[in-house]
């Protein structure tokens, strides 16, 4: 029986640590009846940190002036793919600003070479991207896409994502179902504890989830950057404080576990960003109350540092062969093993 919207509110809410056990020990084990104890490793690829949106949360917004850009080369790419075969890595994902310098048949030539030389899978997470271009990539070889549709609060939605300049608003649950006619597994995510966020929207948030039937689901802490309006303050929702949501580490916990209870089978990363809110056992704690999942950086460090969504990102100094070795050590301190293969939806390993 799904968990309903009404019980999900009611969890977040929840701050009764003996009942908040049993929920972390509730998502655990369905996370094991459904995924297994494989933790598939997903190589990230930051490719670009140029963007063209004004998005009010994030720190490669185009409106920061003191962001060096970049983007990277086909070579260095290619060189990042190699790494994450020789690492043992399932899958590439392509992650970039919202970036049209990535043109289409660039994209398209790249994602075909690495699905003619390596076993990966492909992931792309690259912002709204016109039609004509998800399809290519999908006929390409592209086999997932990532597009968080942070908010299914309308009012929020417009303050924290305004649209490109010059273009019309976006539906961003339209484009995910569009994403799944095209034939790709879809992801999708929200940030936890963004300012104007109330208890009653994230659970609508996780209760979308559920009704998109997504493929992957990436919720993290929202972490300021205090160059943008939303962690300077220059914008600032109204909201209840008793209704907004904490950033916090513990409620963080609480959404992986509900987010599992509500998609059973779906891939869900322990992030970053809750590595960076406790670095030395958030990854871990993430694992044991429902995620499957974790990405280990291949980004070269010099590009990496660029890639500044929120400050003092964990791991943000550490080669890709340094972040393989000490996540491997951390999914077997934990007793899990790690994933072999593309580690699609609700495949065990």
């Amino acid at each position: 029986m799904p968990i309903s919207e009404s019980d999900i509110l009611r969890w977040l809410r929840e701050e009764d640590p003996v009942r908040l056990e049993e929920l972390f020990a509730e998502a655990d084990r369905v996370r094991h009846e459904n995924v297994g104890d494989a933790v598939h490793l997903r190589g990230l690829i930051e490719i670009s940190n140029i963007c063209c949106r004004r998005c009010a949360y994030c720190g490669i917004r185009v409106d920061n002036p003191a962001v060096e850009r970049y983007r990277l080369s086909r070579e260095e790419i290619m060189n990042c793919v190699r790494e994450a075969v020789a690492y043992g890595y399932g899958t590439a994902v392509m992650q970039a600003g919202e970036d049209y310098g990535i043109g289409r048949e660039w994209l398209a030539g790249i994602i075909a070479e690495i699905k003619r030389t390596t076993p990966l899978a492909v992931t792309l997470s690259l912002g709204e991207r016109p039609d004509e271009d998800l399809a290519a990539w999908r006929a390409a070889g592209a086999d997932r896409y990532l597009l968080r549709f942070e908010t299914s609060d309308p009012a929020l939605y417009a303050i924290i994502h305004p649209p490109a300049p010059g273009k019309a608003p976006t539906d961003r649950i339209a484009i995910l179902r569009r994403l799944q006619e095209l034939g790709y597994e879809a992801g999708s995510g929200v940030m936890i504890g963004i300012p104007g966020q109330s208890y009653r929207s994230l659970a609508h948030d996780i209760a979308t989830f559920a009704a998109l039937d997504l493929d992957m689901i990436g919720v993290g802490p929202y972490l300021p950057h205090p160059e943008t309006p939303l962690g300077s303050r220059a914008v600032a929702p109204a909201i209840d404080p008793a209704e907004q949501v904490p950033n916090s580490e513990a409620m963080t916990y609480k959404v992986l576990a509900l987010t599992r209870l509500a998609c059973p089978q779906a891939n869900i990363p322990s992030t970053t960003a809750l590595a960076t809110l406790n670095t030395v056992s958030g990854r871990e704690l993430g694992l044991q109350r429902g995620a499957n999942v974790v990405m280990p950086n291949l980004t070269p460090p010099q590009y990496r540092v660029l890639y500044e969504i929120y400050p003092a990102k964990a791991c943000i100094s550490e080669t890709a062969e340094q972040c393989q070795r000490c996540l491997e050590g951390r999914i077997r301190a934990i007793g899990r093993q790690v994933g072999q293969g593309q580690g699609g939806r609700g495949r065990r390993a």
